[in-house]
């Protein structure tokens, strides 16, 4: 029976886990709920007529079936006994083209794929290798030979997401190894991951929230492929960009040439001489994506001191109500600046309509406000001095959309404490406000 390269995927990521379920672990059934949502998920698995057998000093071969633990014990594996994993090939009587072959490896699984690709002889390669968060300490920084490259397979793609280093090492390599290469947030560490998370961890996993707390950023990589599959019709776009700085200011949602890509199993395969690095911002769980906008505001602050402040952002779309979002502008709003950001929404509201945008003030400011108002009543300069906020530019990543935002109140653009402004999509059409979102 033929296998489709999407399940054959599916079946080496949960060969994965079973390995990692079973290291020094308890064979122990899971707890109910666990365990009904793991026998739903393998109904939807296309069936396939690989067999996986354990060999040992009493049986000629114990087959081990996906997603039933209570195979292992029966085979009677031992995890306190050396472990030789025997992966056969093909013939090349079948005609099997090792361009349909592709190797999936986490940690140091990735850098034995790139092995394995780079130790095929002849003219033809392997069609694809993806490194899951591929091991760091003794890789970082090696030769392309020594690790997994992009030379090991016709195309290479690799997910990054533990590199935050203690002691001089990280758990996952920070530098490319593949054509593409996807830090999601960042690739340093991940939301949810925290140890501040473990209260939640414990109350999933027991006494093992520990471990999994551990390990979470590293294995999120697998949870982040394995969503590709689960949500393909909601795939998370990432996008070409130097570092994380430049794109939490929103400065790289540019799909043109080739500048963003899909994170996962359905990404873009396009082979190419140079890595390139690409960033998105993920949910702290499945499903992971989320929608990325741009942000472009150019406030004129009418007073001689830069205004640290709070704002607050509701947003209307065309599919969902308002999304309440909150900016801090930790260094001050200095006069005639534009400040560009990043900002994301877990869910699709459509086509942005409408924005209301309120300075969130406290009392104390904006009793000195009025009273600077009441006691310098001659000043040469406006009534209410304050901030101006003429227009706001944003621009969609996952539509690739641009579009401008003026005040509802065209006769009044101050912005003052506590107060909330309508902006409504507009048309400008001088040459200074034409100018193109980063």
């Amino acid at each position: 029976m033929d296998i489709s390269p999407q399940c054959f995927s599916i079946l080496l990521v949960l060969c994965i886990f079973i390995q990692s379920s079973a290291h020094g672990q308890s064979l122990k059934p899971e707890p109910f709920g666990r365990r009904a949502q793991a026998v739903e998920t393998n109904k939807t698995l296309h069936e396939t007529k690989t067999r996986f057998l354990l060999f040992g000093e009493t049986n000629q071969g114990c087959q081990i079936r996906i997603n039933h633990l209570d195979t292992l014990q029966e085979c009677g594996f031992n995890s306190s006994r050396p472990l030789v994993m025997i992966i056969h090939g093909w013939s090349e009587s079948v005609q099997f083209s090792r361009s349909h072959v592709h190797l999936i490896g986490y940690s140091l699984g990735a850098h034995v794929s790139g092995f394995a690709g780079s130790s095929i002889g002849g003219t033809r390669k392997i069609g694809r290798i993806t490194g899951l968060d591929a091991a760091g300490p003794l890789f970082e920084g090696s030769s392309p030979s020594n690790r997994l490259s992009p030379d090991d397979a016709n195309f290479v793609d690799a997910i990054h997401t533990f590199t935050r280093e203690h002691m001089g090492l990280s758990v996952g390599i920070k530098q490319p190894i593949g054509h593409y290469d996807f830090y999601p947030n960042g690739g340093s560490f991940q939301p949810g991951c925290h140890f501040l998370e473990l209260y939640r961890h414990i109350a999933k996993h027991g006494l093992n929230a520990i471990t999994q707390t551990i390990k979470c950023s590293h294995e999120r990589s697998v949870h982040l492929f394995i969503d590709s599959l689960l949500h393909a019709g909601t795939q998370s776009v990432a996008y070409l960009c130097s570092d994380m700085d430049s794109f939490s200011q929103g400065l790289c949602l540019s799909c043109k040439k080739g500048r963003c890509n899909t994170l996962g199993y359905h990404v873009r395969q396009e082979p190419r001489s140079k890595s390139k690095k690409l960033f998105l911002v993920t949910r702290a769980q499945s499903p992971f994506k989320v929608y990325h906008y741009q942000f472009k505001i150019q406030f004129i602050n009418q007073t001689e001191t830069p205004i640290q402040t709070t704002f607050t952002m509701s947003l209307l779309g065309t599919k969902e109500k308002m999304q309440k979002i909150a900016i801090t502008l930790g260094k001050g709003i200095a006069s005639n600046k534009t400040y560009s950001f990043l900002i994301t929404l877990d869910v699709d509201i459509g086509e942005l309509i409408m924005i209301k945008f309120k300075w969130e003030s406290s009392a104390v400011w904006a009793n000195v406000w009025n009273t600077v108002q009441t006691i310098i009543p001659w000043s040469t300069g406006p009534r209410h001095p304050g901030l101006v906020l003429k227009m706001i530019r944003v621009k969609a990543g996952e539509t690739q959309q641009r579009m401008t935002f003026c005040s509802e109140n065209t006769d009044d653009l101050q912005l003052r404490p506590t107060q909330e402004k309508i902006f409504v999509k507009c048309e400008i059409k001088s040459k200074t406000s034409k100018q193109k979102i980063r």
